[in-house]
């Protein structure tokens, strides 16, 4: 049985299956990567419920697995060698555990790159300027009088949808027929700006045609369903 016990982590959210892939995470735009992907490659995996809300990702224990304080993180028991591996950044972890399992990343080493690619647009883009819409048009900042923000990360944002609308353009996927880490990174997050952002009319979601069947493509999938609720929130 492997011994965690080296991760100040476990302390506080104790494994009761130190065999398992250790999931710390949250059902965020960012957060369900990781619990998607782990439900679509079929892992063994133990998720742990942080509470972002109540400042939990910057208690040491947290801090010791992701300097960031930021969710998700996970330690693979079963890391490269055998020994315990432990990552945090969702896009990193998208990797990880494409590599270890050799799904959902194509073998090609030039379709290789391009999804790693796509999935650097994801955090570097997508989910940067996503979320400043969702800050100014849902949360604290839509109570500031000054409307600018607002307007520039909606622009950047109708934009960044416009160059998915033209990837998607004669592709099912971001990566043509297969389903990639590309697409579990982006899914989240493209819910949840028409979700519970409620920012769909601002960014004339409705006038575009390639990225909402995408959009349902994936939401369709058994694991991605599973994938959006867990950790389960109390």
């Amino acid at each position: 049985m492997p011994d965690l016990t080296a991760f100040p982590i476990t302390r506080r959210w104790p494994a009761k299956h130190p065999d398992r892939i250790q999931l710390y995470s949250l059902p965020t735009p960012n957060g369900v990567k990781a619990s998607i992907m782990l439900e679509e490659i079929g892992l063994p995996y133990e998720p742990h419920l942080i509470d972002i809300g109540a400042n939990e990702t910057w208690t040491p224990e947290y801090l010791a697995l992701n300097p960031n304080g930021k969710i998700p993180a996970i330690i693979d028991p079963d890391g490269p060698g055998g020994q315990p591996l432990a990552l945090f950044e969702s896009g990193a972890i998208l990797l990880y555990l494409a590599d270890k399992t050799g799904k959902f990343i194509p073998h090609d080493v030039h379709q290789r790159y391009e999804t790693i690619q796509w999935v650097f647009f994801q955090m570097a883009a997508i989910g940067p300027m996503f979320g400043q819409v969702g800050f100014f048009h849902k949360f604290a900042g839509r109570e500031y009088e000054d409307k600018r923000p607002l307007q520039r990360y909606v622009a950047e944002s109708k934009r960044l949808l416009g160059v998915l609308e033209s990837r998607l353009d004669g592709r099912d996927w971001i990566m043509g027929e297969d389903y990639t880490i590309a697409d579990i990174s982006m899914l989240g997050w493209v819910r949840n700006l028409i979700g519970f952002y409620d920012a769909g009319e601002l960014v004339d979601f409705a006038s575009l045609k390639h990225v909402p069947a995408w959009l349902e493509r994936g939401l369709a999938r058994p694991a991605v369903q599973r994938g959006l609720n867990i950790p389960a929130r109390g």
